[in-house]
């Protein structure tokens, strides 16, 4: 009977950074994903890698030195989707920029030798020239200091692939549907293969709840009836960079909810975000409320000359938080830290819970020491603080930002139009902003394990997150060239556009009319 030391149950930041933890220290390990990797809430972030500002004006001084210290690791080790971006905070109470300088230089302080950059006060007149749609008629100045921004979904992609190169087994579109037990102790899971609709008993010396807010679906397999999971709701909205020419990023630093606002340049758009609502039921494809569309409307609009209404909104997507509390009571989710939490059943089932995308690697390190512990495995020490995360090793070319995402699998899609030129073609039929190409969905089958049109247009052109539109736009293209590879009839073409297009559209927010 083959045994596997760890079997991890999820395939977001969490589980990936698990398995990878778990495949690189020499244990036999394999990752179940019920869907496409980062499907849940991994792909909806802010795309930020960061310390989290707002975590140290709440004191939280522990989590924000080792998000921090990860941050700086996420740079070194994925280059080609991280980069350094400057921030700036505008001040309109003097008063508030004194305790703004004091709370970033800590921020900086702490960083050490993984600092991004030094921050620095920037006059009126600075503050204006650089960001001309901000309204300035009490605008005092600002301040200027660097975090990191990253690429969410993709970031997953190449996890999954470097978690493959250390021997780890990866499978998405794998549902585990119950736990196997032995006198009471885990012993491994059954799983199904969503495609084929057959079941495995895959048996192991450890099993590792990485679901985030789902874990509490595996904890009822194991008669666990608690409810530690606070699911929060974080929306966004992504408009055209008309309304927002600047390459740095804004943060308006506390809300009329007392959270912090991001105005971020994303792939030659504007991301505006995020929300934090609490919401009672976890669900795999979350839909904004309008209460939150009106709000990240309104503050920008506060903000900013520009008065974008709903029908210049090109996406709106909402990505749901694990966090953890004790208390069930606790509705105001954006009080509850954004730490990490293990919990052991007495059957040996680890869940671990909370946290988010800058500490996934720090996370994985802890459930993997504990890991070793529950399966009595033998001691190894974590390496991942230096491993290169798979596309990192490449020279950027500063010309055409277009193919950086890929690193260094940029050179291999290219090989495949040296050998097929007609696979240079634009998915798009007239000229668009948008530059992808058939070789790249080529390529995303081939090596990046994508089954479905929307792991193409969602998670791995990030389209469907940029513009919902011009998605639908190619979903037919996208099929007809994932169905050849994949040796799909015309069927599942059908199937597969249709079935898109009923999701885009949950992203299209223009599908609600304006009442203005």
């Amino acid at each position: 009977m083959n045994i596997w030391d760890v079997v991890v149950i999820g395939g977001g930041a969490t589980g990936l950074g698990i398995a990878l933890d778990s495949s690189s220290r020499g244990y036999k390990t394999i990752l179940l994903e019920q869907s496409d990797f980062s499907k849940g809430t991994s792909s909806r972030s802010t795309k930020l890698v960061h310390g989290g500002i707002r975590y140290l004006a709440q004191g939280n001084i522990k989590l924000v030195y080792e998000a921090l210290k990860e941050r700086g690791y996420l740079l070194n080790n994925a280059a080609h989707l991280v980069k350094k971006q400057k921030f700036i905070i505008p001040i309109f109470e003097w008063h508030l920029g004194v305790w703004y300088w004091i709370g970033l230089k800590l921020y900086e302080w702490l960083s050490g030798s993984l600092s991004f950059g030094e921050s620095k006060f920037l006059s009126r007149n600075d503050i204006i020239k650089e960001f001309p749609e901000l309204k300035s008629s009490k605008l005092k100045g600002g301040v200027l200091y660097y975090d990191g921004q990253f690429d969410d979904s993709r970031l997953s992609i190449n996890l999954a692939q470097t978690c493959v190169q250390y021997g780890c087994f990866v499978l998405n579109y794998f549902k585990v549907k119950s736990l196997i037990k032995k006198s009471g102790k885990i012993s491994g899971v059954i799983a199904c293969d969503i495609e084929t609709k057959k079941k495995y008993s895959i048996f192991s010396k450890t099993v590792i709840n990485a679901t985030g807010v789902f874990s509490e679906s595996i904890l009822k397999m194991d008669n666990d009836n608690s409810q530690p999971i606070r699911p929060s709701q974080g929306t966004h909205i992504v408009l055209d960079k008309s309304f927002f020419r600047s390459k740095n990023a804004i943060v308006i630093p506390k809300t009329s909810d007392g959270r912090v606002l991001f105005c971020i340049p994303w792939y030659d758009h504007i991301l505006i975000g995020t929300t934090d609502t609490y919401v009672k039921k976890s669900i795999i494809d979350p839909v904004p409320f309008d209460s939150e569309i009106e709000f990240l409307i309104k503050t920008f609009r506060k903000y900013f000359i520009p008065k974008p209404k709903k029908s210049d909104i090109l996406s709106a997507f909402s990505g749901l938080r694990p966090l953890f509390t004790n208390n069930k009571n606790l509705l105001d989710t954006k009080d509850i830290p954004r730490s990490h939490k293990l919990i052991i059943n007495t059957s040996g089932l680890i869940s671990i819970i909370g946290g988010k995308w800058t500490t996934y690697r720090k996370m994985a390190e802890d459930t993997i020491d504990r890991a070793i512990i529950i399966g009595r495995l033998e001691k190894k020490p974590s390496i991942t603080k230096n491993i290169k995360i798979c596309g990192s090793n490449v020279l950027f070319d500063t010309d055409n930002s277009y193919w950086n995402k890929y690193g260094e699998d940029k050179f291999y899609i290219k090989g495949l139009i040296n050998d097929n030129p007609l696979l240079k073609r634009s998915l798009f039929s007239k000229d668009n902003i948008f530059h992808y190409s058939e070789a790249e969905v080529i390529w995303m089958v081939r090596y990046e394990m994508a089954r479905t049109v929307e792991d193409v247009l969602a998670r791995r052109f990030r389209l469907l997150f940029l513009n919902a539109r011009k998605s639908i736009e190619i979903s037919t293209n996208v099929a007809k060239l994932m169905a050849k590879e994949l040796s799909r009839n015309n069927n599942w073409v059908e199937s597969q556009v249709d079935s898109f297009k009923k999701l885009a559209m949950k992203y299209y927010y223009p599908k609600k009319l304006d009442n203005e």
